[in-house]
């Protein structure tokens, strides 16, 4: 190859985003972060929705810098979290913001689902796992609280193909963020269509779902010129999970990911969904991979306990960093206090560390009372709501996970992978942070000719980004711990209505 070809990766994130320039030699990449910016949604008439204008110009502030740039960028595409959506109407334009996964509004909503139909039927539709903040069940609070939104609307998109579409025009939606919904059949990939028919949900927005990789046409307005000029749109793996499991450079193909973010989506890929009663039990979930994959995983709540912690002590005068946080937690002991990091109680990030507190004290837990001892309660938590998942994921799938990868901002965190490795008694490798946008600029790549498929995507991250090992270590508290852990488990399964007699 002559000169190196460049992409630009749009990656958003729940509390930020990312523009990045990743460039291929033919033998490595390299990635240049040229714009971050942070953004949180906000109630806005009662109701929890995203900052559309801030989402919008961090991006277009990232791609302005890329254009002014003197290198040219061949294609643009952006991953997102799940679930969420924007609604545009007949003219293309957005109805209104889109509302946030953690708007209250949508916790009723699965308890109507529930009393209507019961989790056996939601799960059978999809087989995805059934959660509050699910695209489903904010359809159905709309239709019963502003039922006017989807009057107006005319299309349906996932958030990142709201960028899409704010790039180029686009009306469609790609395959791994539709698989987030809830509402869309992986067995069959069509959406679940008489699934919302008999939830009283409209169909007629429902939009075209395009395989990641599709060329959604050029770049468009004011961003098209100098170095974007002749910029192609190019959707990657849309949910961010997706594009950041194609950039985890397995070591085994059994072996198990960790994306760790906000939310740690734990799990293996697949050659075809599995839905079983045994599946549906186990609250694990089937979500579109790329390349024909399918993401078999659990959706654990992640770096979201200690983020929303954080918050709390900063409003109480207390502003510690990740890395502090990480150190305070090492210096106490383990495995005294645990949690279950997914109980709804903690999902709204309000009070977090009382509620922490709170926990132990109705589950008989040792009550931390230090910073550092409610670090240690989450991190010990998270590492064995990892080892349920491994478990779990290696009984329905009947094969052995040799190995864990943990991919994303938590492979910086050197106390939890410690403690995953610990804790699930497998080797686990590190890296690369970025493996998000790494995984969406190679999409790009492949489309472009320059990457041949999955397989060589990885073949060239391992040679790009170094990762770091974790060996377990012995410790006899793990089992009993986890025997405590799982009962925490069952009892809000049951409190949620999922339990499964």
């Amino acid at each position: 190859m002559s000169a190196a070809t460049t992409v630009a990766a749009v990656d958003l994130g729940a509390e930020s985003g990312r523009v990045a320039a990743v460039s291929y030699d033919g033998a490595r990449l390299s990635l240049d972060v040229v714009h971050r910016f942070t953004h949180t949604p906000r109630p806005v008439d009662g109701v929890l929705r995203w900052d559309m204008k801030a989402l919008q110009d961090g991006v277009e502030q990232g791609l302005g810098r890329l254009a002014a740039g003197e290198v040219p960028v061949a294609s643009v595409g952006a991953d997102a979290w799940g679930v969420d959506y924007g609604l545009l109407d007949a003219a293309g334009e957005l109805v209104d913001e889109p509302t946030c996964y953690r708007d209250p509004r949508q916790t009723p909503a699965l308890r109507r689902a529930l009393d209507l139909l019961g989790p056996k039927r939601l799960y059978a539709a999809t087989g995805v796992q059934i959660m509050d903040i699910n695209t489903l069940f904010a359809l159905m609070a709309d239709v019963e609280s502003m039922p006017e939104r989807l009057e107006r609307a005319r299309t349906l998109v996932m958030l990142p193909d709201v960028i899409h579409h704010l790039l180029s025009g686009s009306r469609t939606t790609e395959y791994t963020a539709a698989t987030t919904s809830g509402f869309y059949d992986t067995t069959h990939a069509a959406w679940a269509t008489s699934l919302l028919d008999e939830l009283g949900v409209p169909t007629h927005f429902l939009p075209e779902v395009v395989p990641p990789g599709t060329d959604v046409g050029p770049l468009r307005g004011d961003l098209a010129t100098g170095a974007l000029g002749d910029a192609r749109v190019t959707v990657p793996p849309g949910h961010d999970t997706a594009s950041a499991v194609v950039g985890t450079p397995l070591r085994d193909p059994a072996g198990l990911y960790i994306s760790s973010g906000t939310w740690s989506l734990v799990g293996v890929e697949v050659d075809a969904p599995v839905i079983s009663d045994r599946t549906r039990a186990l609250n694990i979930t089937n979500e579109g991979g790329y390349a024909g994959t399918v993401r078999l995983l659990r959706n654990v709540a992640g770096l979201w306990v200690l983020q929303a912690c954080r918050r709390q002590w900063a409003e109480d005068g207390v502003d510690l960093s990740y890395p502090d946080m990480v150190r305070l937690a090492a210096d106490v002991p383990g495995l005294r206090s645990v949690i279950n990091p997914d109980a709804h109680e903690f999902l709204d990030g309000k009070d977090t560390p009382a509620r922490i507190q709170q926990s132990c004290e109705r589950s008989g837990f040792v009550v931390p009372q230090s910073i550092p001892e409610i670090l240690r309660c989450v991190l010990d938590s998270l590492a064995l709501g990892y080892r349920a998942v491994v478990e779990d994921l290696i009984e329905v799938t009947g094969r052995a996970v040799p190995s864990i990868s943990i991919v994303g901002g938590g492979a910086n965190n050197a106390l939890l992978s410690q403690l995953t490795a610990d804790a699930t008694g497998l080797p686990v490798h590190c890296g690369p942070v970025e493996a998000t946008a790494l995984g969406n600029a190679a999409t790009q790549l492949v489309s472009l000719g320059e990457l041949s498929g999955l397989a060589d995507i990885r073949r060239v991250i391992q040679a790009t980004t170094p990762t770091t090992t974790y060996t377990p270590r012995t410790h006899e508290g793990w089992d009993a711990a986890y025997a405590r852990f799982t009962e925490l488990v069952a009892r809000e399964r049951e409190r949620q209505g999922l339990a499964v007699s």
